[in-house]
């Protein structure tokens, strides 16, 4: 009786290490392929910049990059993808199809997950500057006016607009267990004209120094 119960007992505890081995691996196996992906969207990007259009990162993916997207405050690097699928925000952050491009007049509408690419968004402050790279090569800064929490019935915050506007849009609350939640956090930041944006530069330079 007593070995019967400890050959059951080595099994459990085999079945035990084997399951826990296994999500080791599955979690490697998933950073490893977000690494790659993301050495796959630099490779799209740098020909972008050199003048091909729409570069697919793998044959079949039904997206590409259209914007490059950094903080410097909070050291945030990251490419935008064209469309905002669910498939498409598993590998960045998504453009909203129908908005305008980074520089052009109007909002310009970026989205991502709350628990990956748009993480960042709950450590943005007010004044904040964000730095978006069209697929020109152009840099467009903007600097960020106010952050907000809507419905996700709320179209507003992604409507047209007469000024160049760059709106970030992630699902709320970030600590959430509900995977996606009826309310939505949103950054808004205004366009910064090249004087200004030198302006914010030197702000921030001076505090980097103290």
């Amino acid at each position: 009786m007593q070995t019967i119960k400890r050959t059951t007992l080595l099994w459990i505890a085999s079945l035990l290490m084997l399951a826990g081995v296994w999500q080791i691996a599955q979690g490697a196996y998933i950073h490893a392929k977000a690494q790659y992906a993301q050495y796959l969207l630099r490779k799209a990007w740098d020909k972008t910049l050199i003048g091909v259009k729409e570069v697919k990162p793998w044959p079949w993916a039904d997206t590409w990059p259209v914007a490059r997207l950094e903080v410097p405050r909070l050291g945030v690097d990251q490419f935008v993808l064209a469309g905002a699928s669910g498939r498409t925000l598993a590998f960045g952050p998504g453009h909203l199809s129908g908005s305008p491009l980074p520089g052009e007049l109007g909002n310009t509408v970026f989205s991502g997950h709350r628990d990956t690419h748009f993480k960042f968004m709950q450590h943005l402050k007010i004044g904040d500057e964000i730095v978006i790279t069209a697929a020109s090569g152009m840099q467009y800064r903007y600097e960020i006016s106010d952050t907000t929490v809507v419905s996700y019935q709320d179209t507003r915050v992604t409507m047209s607009s007469d000024e160049r506007l760059l709106t970030l849009v992630t699902c709320y609350p970030f600590r959430s267990i509900n995977p996606s939640g009826d309310k939505r956090y949103v950054v808004i930041a205004n366009y910064l004209p090249p004087r200004d944006a030198n302006r914010v530069l030197r702000k921030r330079m001076l505090a980097t120094n103290e």
